[in-house]
């Protein structure tokens, strides 16, 4: 089964992020993929904004992990890269498991790698378009014109967790992209 939301900018992007977070708990895996620039930091940042965390959500591509601590009592927000991550040896570097439990852990492309850290996760594709037509003014390329925000959010549950989420109630909001 899974979930799947439109979205028309980065703010939404955002939105559905801090909308998921209300239902996010210590101890929940949030695996996110898609392509470069599909959005997938900036989704986090919308999980942080919910979850209230401290610290400014970055990619953590060079970092490979990033620890937002809470600051209203919360889980803290893990937020880690799995780009580079070879193998287990180079996953057990990162020393996920150690925080699995008292923590929100979201992982950047860590599909075919992070898997074993929980049966119980959220998967989560973010999708945009490739291409577009760049403007050019007086001679300067607007690469923002390429980029028209429209992206498809795919939500796939696994585990008994989220046996009892409704999903289509949680995001009804972003019905046909339009947030209401």
């Amino acid at each position: 089964m899974s979930f799947t939301v439109a979205v028309n900018s980065a703010e939404q992007t955002r939105a559905v992020g801090q909308v998921l977070a209300a239902k996010l708990r210590a101890g929940d895996l949030v695996m996110l993929s898609g392509g470069l620039g599909a959005g997938k930091t900036t989704f986090t940042q919308g999980i942080g904004a919910g979850l209230q965390v401290k610290g400014r959500v970055s990619s953590p591509t060079f970092i490979v992990a990033r620890v937002h601590p809470s600051l209203v009592g919360g889980p803290d927000l893990i937020h880690a890269d799995a780009y580079r991550i070879k193998d287990l040896t180079d996953l057990e570097t990162l020393d996920l498991d150690s925080t699995l439990e008292e923590a929100i852990t979201v992982i950047e492309w860590g599909e075919g790698k992070t898997e074993q850290l929980s049966a119980d996760r959220l998967e989560i594709e973010i999708h945009r378009e490739h291409g577009g037509v760049a403007t050019s003014s007086d001679g300067v390329v607007d690469l923002a014109e390429m980029d028209d925000g429209k992206r498809t959010i795919t939500i796939r549950p696994l585990g008994k967790r989220w046996d009892a989420t409704d999903w289509e109630r949680m995001f009804s909001a972003f019905e046909d992209g339009q947030e209401k």
